[in-house]
């Protein structure tokens, strides 16, 4: 019998991240597992044999992958040809739901198991895409623990298996005491898109605490991913500085958060520090959005607790006034700090504990 053959298509960091997590335990099962498709640096490092480079699939909002509409319908071309031609044993599509659900319409009646790690945010957005996962996917391996009761409310096969970044944080990060050292992390995010948007008012937000409390704040920077250079030179004397590739050490490390919305500020949450959480996109993609969006938070932190226990500055209101103002009531408010702190530390065991990857990979391993 010849060994398993899988079809993973990871379009994000995050998703690398977690799905790299997973082909790794399943490969410790079944040592001749094989896969091709999309993904990033750790899935290359376990030898996927990929179709396009990872940086060509970072893009952020609606406005930005229309630009790039010709890009994705030749990759669509690609994954459809190498599927058809290679017949994997299993799809595997990790989040990246503009893609991979039409990928999955597509290949559909080729009758390969599809499996869908890390859910498409059906549960903010409405019920169009609920449509289409309950047509096309055989079963959805969600990773926060208030999807599994909507998938089964709504008839599809359903597993929660823990959030993998329970394994990725260093154990002795989690649910820790915030040092008192005055450090502030700023977590602008990972794509260029949202840097841009985001990086420049947390760094006069940062000047601004520096010059009022004596604040240093500090850059979580991932390599070649932007030029931080060119704009936090310009806030030396204010207290900014930057470390590269190791955003979880520069949290642990720091006393308060300013972070982008997305998987950072569970991290956050995990590591036990009180922040604030802001987002800005496009003009176009955030009139779509607050349309289409029928949740009253968005802060995967706040989801998960089911209450909107920290600030969430969103669009207009992601101002360097208003993170100043949000930063200053940690300082100011010793109870409503430590009332965010206390609540922070239940994230943890809400999220299912470590051994997510090992639950998805056994989940996986069903289907081959």
């Amino acid at each position: 019998m010849d060994d398993p053959l899988l079809f993973v298509s990871a379009g994000d960091p995050s998703g690398d991240i977690a799905v790299s997590r997973v082909i790794a335990a399943l490969q410790h099962k079944q040592p001749g597992v094989r896969t091709f498709g999309l993904g990033g640096a750790r899935m290359r490092q376990l030898g996927q044999e990929q179709l396009t480079q990872p940086a060509d699939l970072a893009v952020l909002g609606f406005w930005e992958v229309a630009r790039r509409a010709l890009f994705f319908r030749r990759l669509m071309r690609r994954c459809i040809s190498a599927i058809e031609r290679r017949r994997p044993s299993l799809i595997l599509l990790v989040d990246y739901p503009g893609f991979n659900l039409r990928l999955a319409d597509r290949i559909r009646p080729l009758g390969i198991p599809t499996v869908y790690y890390i859910s498409p945010q059906v549960w903010a957005w409405g019920s169009e895409r609920l449509e289409q996962i309950r047509k096309l996917v055989d079963r959805m391996l969600v990773i926060l623990p208030f999807e599994e009761p909507f998938y089964r409310e709504q008839g599809v096969a359903c597993r929660f298996v823990g959030h993998y970044l329970l394994e990725d944080i260093p154990p002795e990060y989690v649910s820790t005491a915030a040092p008192g050292n005055g450090l502030n992390a700023l977590l602008p995010g990972s794509r260029p898109q949202e840097i841009e948007r985001m990086l420049p008012p947390m760094l006069e937000a940062a000047a601004r605490m520096h010059r009022s409390h004596g604040l240093t704040s500090v850059v979580a920077a991932l390599t070649g991913a932007y030029d931080y250079d060119s704009i936090c030179g310009m806030y030396s004397d204010y207290g900014v500085r930057l470390s590269y590739d190791d955003a979880r050490r520069v949290v642990y490390e720091s006393d308060l958060v300013l972070a982008s919305s997305g998987t950072a500020t569970l991290e956050a949450a995990i590591i036990g520090r009180p922040m604030v959480v802001v987002y800005k996109t496009g003009f176009l993609t955030y009139q779509i959005a607050r349309r289409l969006v029928t949740l009253d938070k968005i802060a995967l932190v706040n989801l998960v607790l089911g209450e909107k226990v920290v600030p969430e500055l969103i669009q207009h209101e992601a101002s360097p006034d208003r993170m100043v103002a949000e930063l200053e009531r940690y300082l100011a408010d010793e109870r409503y700090r430590t009332r965010v702190t206390q609540a922070l530390r239940r994230v943890p065991s809400l999220l299912g504990g470590v051994g997510a990857s090992e639950r998805a990979a056994e989940a996986i391993a069903e289907f081959l």
